[in-house]
């Protein structure tokens, strides 16, 4: 992030629904890059191939000049940095439940996320998984037979032995529903994370209580929407600078059994498989003002975050990854809303307790050639060696991962972004597999942001109407070279466990085993998960940073820290949620490669008051306290 100061953005008279213009976003497209030309589409058939039906889609591209490349890529040598699967030997017996009896509903290909977060306080990171359920024409009876709901792990390790144990048991988070996701955040700001759970059916709001225990607050805070909903991501954040938590909840598509029934899809003519999304309305997102006291209130209609498509005047969300990040940089957070074969959302803040659409404006709702994509999980971060902002979005298969990177002409008011995923060296790599979590994290701790995706497909039967797609898919890891852009890394330098073939679905990281560095957990639809102990070997230093706000807002969510070391800076935002329908820790880690030493760190509170704190010593948690 930068330091420079950023003039106030001139907040606009709120609507109470946003319209989507065809003619803002034929404006947009025409400042779009057009990067390369178009790659091959998969055979027909199948699901994503069903996206061209209904009529040629008319091309919007201008011609300008393409980004300009970075050093070649084979010139940098990543270094060898294995993970290691320690799902059995940590205890961890989940297994996820899709309720799936035949009839090819499309919550069940969808799966779930997961949670990292210390949720009793002990100073390591929980686990929490957010499962399936079955249906309710559909129930089992007999032994065996209870519904499953979201199970939590705490976290016994010990010694470097990672180990988890459940206690989900009595714990108050057993009621049953079909979940998707969960974001971790303090919701009263009594100082311990609370657990806001998405899924079909609504939201559920979990008030922690301590000693691993939980409350069911739904109905008392108003934030569980409506039966019909089928909630997706969703995203603690202070949007108005009031010090305490709102909340962004989006959804996915306007569902339920009787349409997915109708929509009838065959992905052989005679097959029943899973229907695009392409095939059921848009759903608006929810958003709810932290008025205190346990309390939310819904404004949701006029805080500008509810998108009418111009033409059919029907809500034009289909989200399933949300990130919140100061994209503008001017020191209110921002929500950047990928959406599923419909144009992606950037809600510009207002500060004004409203937000502005702005997704083609700044160029990150369209591809190079002004087409939607089938975007999943999202992340954000200061990933080049000159600090500038980037966004991530795992595509369908056949798309390329999109890498959307801050232009050096970027303005305050209206930040411009392009998508350089080929220059960056992760576009051709990341075109085959189907991309759903997605996280940057510096995964060797030399100061650079590396990107990971959790893959997988949706059909089982893809591979035999699509030659070269599989169900299950290994998850793809590119190493940040600086200059040299992102390298593909494979089972020789990472081990062969990270590389398993799952249905890939959530992704998480956090410092479970205590040790400086990142590890992972990636979610698998209808199976085990998967925790991946990082076993780096680098001796690379680091220093990970928790910040501890004054105010309601304990874990500092928004704020921005700026680490100098080695005369060069590196900047984090705090934030949970990350990748597709997850939560991360809040712990931001910091790795200094050969650097020692920590020359400077400043914090920018989501207040707006900045800072200084001592330099930390290396191979510690610093504890940043808001004066």
């Amino acid at each position: 992030m930068s330091n420079n100061p950023v003039p106030p953005g001139r907040p606009e008279e709120p609507e109470e629904i946003v319209q989507v213009d065809d003619a803002v976003i034929g404006r947009a497209v025409a400042r779009s890059l057009v990067a390369v030309a178009i790659l091959g589409v998969a055979g027909a058939g199948t699901w994503f191939a069903l996206r061209s039906m209904g009529g040629k889609k008319e091309q919007r591209v201008t011609q300008l000049q393409a980004p300009q490349a970075v050093t070649n890529a084979a010139s940098a040598q990543a270094p060898s940095v294995r993970f290691t699967d320690v799902t059995a030997a940590a205890g961890i017996t989940f297994r996820h439940e899709t309720g799936a009896t035949g009839e090819k509903l499309l919550p069940e290909t969808m799966g779930s996320g997961v949670g990292l977060g210390d949720l009793d306080g002990d100073g390591d990171p929980d686990l929490v998984f957010v499962n399936g359920s079955h249906w309710s024409w559909a129930k089992p009876t007999g032994a065996g037979s209870r519904p499953p709901g979201v199970v939590v792990y705490r976290n016994d390790s010990a010694g470097g032995s990672v180990k988890f144990s459940d206690v989900t048991a009595g714990s108050g988070i057993e009621a049953p529903f079909y979940g998707m996701g969960v974001a971790i955040g303090d919701a009263d700001g009594d100082g311990r994370p609370d657990l806001l759970v998405t899924g079909v059916g609504g939201a559920r709001l979990f008030r922690n209580l301590g000693g691993m225990h939980f409350e069911n607050v739904t109905a008392s805070a108003g934030v569980g929407g409506e039966a019909s909903d089928w909630s997706s991501a969703a995203a603690w954040l202070d949007f108005d600078h009031d010090g305490d938590l709102d909340l962004f909840v989006a959804s996915y598509v306007k569902w339920s059994r009787q349409v997915d029934a109708e929509v009838g899809y065959k992905i052989d003519g005679q097959t029943r498989a899973y229907g695009p999304p392409m095939n059921f309305a848009g759903s608006f997102p929810r958003f709810y003002r932290n008025d205190g006291g346990g309390k939310f209130a819904d404004i949701s209609g006029t805080a500008g975050v509810q998108v009418k498509n111009s033409s059919t005047k029907v809500p034009a969300a289909k989200t399933l990854g949300v990130a919140v990040t100061d994209i503008n940089r001017d020191g209110w957070p921002d929500i950047v809303a990928a959406n599923d074969t419909v144009q992606n959302f950037v809600f510009l803040n207002q500060h004004d307790g409203t937000f502005r659409e702005a997704g083609a404006e700044t160029g990150v709702a369209f591809d190079s050639f002004g087409n939607p994509r089938g975007a999943m999980g999202v992340d954000s971060a200061c990933f080049t060696p000159d600090g500038k902002l980037g966004l991530a979005i795992g595509n369908f298969a056949n798309e390329m991962t999109a890498m959307y990177v801050e232009a050096s002409t970027s303005t305050p008011d209206l930040p411009q972004f392009s998508d350089e995923a080929i220059s960056w060296g992760v576009g051709g790599p990341s075109r085959d597999p189907l991309k759903f979590g997605v996280f940057f994290f510096d995964y060797d701790l030399d100061g650079r942001m590396d990107l990971l995706t959790v893959n997988g497909h949706l059909e089982e039967e893809i591979a035999k109407v699509q030659h070269g797609q599989r169900y299950r898919q290994a998850a793809q890891l590119f190493w940040n070279g600086g200059n040299a852009g992102f390298v593909q890394v494979g089972p020789t330098l990472a081990g062969a466990d990270l590389f398993q073939p799952i249905v890939g679905r959530g992704s998480a990281y956090a410092d479970i085993d205590g040790d400086g560095d990142v590890d992972c957990v990636f979610t698998s639809v209808g199976g085990a998960p998967l925790l991946l102990r990082n076993d780096q070997k680098t001796d690379n230093a680091w220093v990970r940073v928790k910040l501890e706000g004054k105010g309601a807002n304990r874990d500092g969510l928004g704020a921005v820290v700026r680490l100098r070391a080695g005369g060069r800076d590196q900047w984090r935002t705090v934030t949970t949620t990350r990748s597709y329908l997850s939560s991360s820790e809040a712990i931001l880690t910091f790795g200094l490669g050969n650097s020692k030493t920590v020359e400077d760190l400043e914090v920018s509170w989501p207040d707006g008051s900045k800072q200084k704190v001592d330099a930390p010593a290396v191979g510690k948690v610093a504890t940043v306290r808001q004066l």
